[in-house]
């Protein structure tokens, strides 16, 4: 896959589907972008096919939903094999996230949420199962998270 040259346009769709891609239309993304209706559905079209938009999901509330427990466990695999990992962790049952690190001892990053942190140790048991070394395990109080400012022209 190539890279692709994000420009001014593409760069107002990415942020304003960020903000509330389930509430704007692209006719409303049009007035933002001064493009038409036609021009902002074929980029999102292209967006998608470049795999810059990898997918479109809901941000979960996990403490509202009944899950408050999200725990960050630190993982050590061989430097070389860290990304083959990946696919086998997300198919664990409470995992949400892996994150592959490329800096210090820990390289894989593994988010869990659960009732209770007894949900949270089969994920561990699971991750020590297949191989992995668990360095540290962290709590998690809250989560937030915004829009990437750059895409916006603002």
């Amino acid at each position: 896959m190539t890279e692709y040259d994000l420009d001014a346009t593409d760069r107002e769709i990415l942020y304003a589907l960020q903000k509330e891609a389930r509430n704007l239309s692209s006719s409303e993304m049009a007035e933002r972008t001064d493009a038409s209706s036609s021009t902002v559905r074929k980029r999102i079209q292209r967006l998608e096919s470049e795999g810059i938009i990898k997918g479109y999901s809901a941000d979960i509330d996990y403490t509202k939903s009944g899950y408050p427990i999200r725990m960050l466990l630190f993982c050590t695999a061989p430097i070389p094999d860290r990304g083959e990992y990946i696919e086998e962790i997300l198919d664990i049952p409470a995992v949400i996230s892996v994150q592959e690190l490329v800096t210090g001892e820990e390289n894989l990053l593994v988010t869990a949420v659960g009732e209770t942190d007894q949900d949270i140790t089969p994920v561990a048991q699971e991750l020590s199962d297949i191989g992995l070394t668990i360095t540290d395990e962290v709590l998690v109080r809250s989560h937030e998270s915004t829009s990437f400012d750059e895409f916006s022209g603002e």
